[in-house]
């Protein structure tokens, strides 16, 4: 059981692994030819499982310890917080939890609360802390009356006063924070899609930049079966993105300081796809979790 779930895992972590394979981490006409770049494709899987598994083994002495592991992602909207987000907190065996999920659960629900926010979000301004506070407060006190032993919350605090606030109901014991170009972002930002059935998220910007390494990003793209059932979420135009991230930064300067006052902050910058990605975030975590006191 404990071998079934653990390849489970790991197709989370590299899936679309197998599509990727021809780019990489390179253009593909700087890619080596032959069997010699099959190798080294597999070299790279096999370190993300070794990585896996010893981030599983870490995180349990942890929790056997009697810890709790809650943690942050931090970085610009369209990082990739909640996709590293959701396969890490998998390893970690602790709840993938996103404001901004719970945002859009509150505004698909057609509350009252949920049209004061889309009112809000739809024009790229940030919701009130009052707003995002209560519904995220009401699903951590919840996960922990039913035994969660943590979290991995992503897309929040934005701001020092939130941050201030969540201290007062939970503890945030380590803080990630992601980083990505701004014009990538937004690229990537206008090329998220959602199917509106299955309600899983796509990108299908296909993303290549020249450098010394180059920036490679290959598109998400949807399955056969949700291909014609994407949708673009409202606020994910170029105008509103840029403001979106214009709003950020305003206040994320102030919220990474916060907490790297506290000694709980580490910057980490996205450079390629989520097959190359994968093994640097999971070896940064890994180290940190173990030098967590037991």
């Amino acid at each position: 059981t404990n071998q079934r779930t653990m390849q489970s895992l790991r197709r989370s972590i590299i899936s679309h692994s197998a599509a990727f394979a021809p780019v990489v981490s390179v253009n593909p006409l700087y890619a080596p030819a032959g069997a010699g770049w099959g190798m080294v494709v597999q070299r790279r899987h096999k370190s993300t499982d070794v990585l896996a598994d010893e981030l599983v083994s870490a995180c349990d002495e942890l929790l056997a310890a009697g810890k709790r592991i809650n943690w942050v992602f931090l970085g610009a909207p369209g990082v990739g917080k909640g996709t590293y987000a959701s396969r890490i907190s998998k390893l970690m065996k602790i709840p993938h939890i996103s404001a901004g999920d719970l945002v859009r659960d509150e505004i698909k629900r057609g509350t009252e609360l949920g049209a004061q926010m889309s009112a809000i979000t739809s024009t790229g301004q940030l919701l009130p802390d009052a707003m995002i506070l209560d519904i995220l407060k009401g699903r951590v006190e919840k996960g922990i009356e039913e035994g969660e032993r943590g979290f991995l919350l992503d897309g929040f605090p934005r701001t020092v006063a939130q941050a201030e606030e969540l201290n007062k109901f939970t503890e945030v014991q380590q803080v990630m924070n992601l980083g990505l170009r701004e014009d990538i972002l937004v690229e990537k930002c206008c090329a998220r899609r959602v199917c509106k059935e299955c309600g899983k998220n796509f990108n299908i910007a296909d993303i290549y930049h020249p450098g010394d390494p180059p920036i490679v990003m290959p598109p998400l793209n949807p399955p056969a079966g949700c291909e014609d059932k994407m949708e673009q979420r409202k606020d994910d135009t170029e105008e509103v993105v840029k403001a979106r991230l214009q709003v950020y930064k305003d206040n994320s300067v102030p919220v990474e300081e916060f907490y790297r006052a506290a000694g709980m902050l580490t910057d980490f910058e996205i450079k390629s796809g989520i097959p190359e990605t994968m093994p640097r975030i999971l070896k940064v975590i890994l180290d940190i979790v173990r030098s967590t006191p037991k």
